[in-house]
């Protein structure tokens, strides 16, 4: 069976699709991609339906990374049951995404870069208001978080 994994930020814009983009293209590289369902996800309406960030798109685009046909989309009451993980930017988004799961569901929500113990951060800053380096800092962080993070799912199947 798949696992599932979903990534969360604000808006669906900036930092989930590149976590998302960025875990996509690492599973595709080390060929177990059949083995995982991705997505993501805002906590907030803001953006339902738009593409990414241009920001993103060109980021991405230079490490061989295409997220342009990514749509956002808003976290659903749903999610909880249909992912095995629902990884998270920031705490803001976390607490949010922790009320609205309540008690139900079975995914395991968590910081995203809490997979990453090197990581000098536990939050994925939010680029959107800045240049183009912060993006270039969110893909790095997610690079290596995607790398813990899949040799944690790897670790759990054996």
């Amino acid at each position: 069976m798949a696992t599932r994994v979903l990534f969360i930020c604000l808006g669906n814009i900036c930092r989930s699709p590149i976590a998302e983009g960025v875990f996509r293209a690492l599973i595709q590289e080390r060929g177990v991609d059949e083995q995982f369902v991705v997505d993501s996800a805002g906590t907030a309406g803001y953006h339902v339906g738009e593409g990414p960030d241009e920001r993103a798109v060109r980021a991405l685009k230079g490490r061989k990374i295409d997220i342009s046909d990514l749509r956002a989309r808003q976290l659903q009451a749903s999610d909880f049951e249909e992912y095995d993980y629902i990884l998270v930017a920031d705490r803001q988004n976390l607490k949010d995404v922790q009320t609205m799961a309540g008690e139900s569901g079975s995914a395991e929500v968590r910081l995203f870069l809490s997979y990453d113990p090197e990581s000098q951060v536990d939050e994925i800053p939010d680029p959107y208001y800045g240049g183009s380096e912060g993006f270039e800092t969110v893909i790095d962080l997610c690079s290596a978080a995607s790398e813990k993070f899949l040799q944690h799912v790897q670790n759990s199947a054996k």
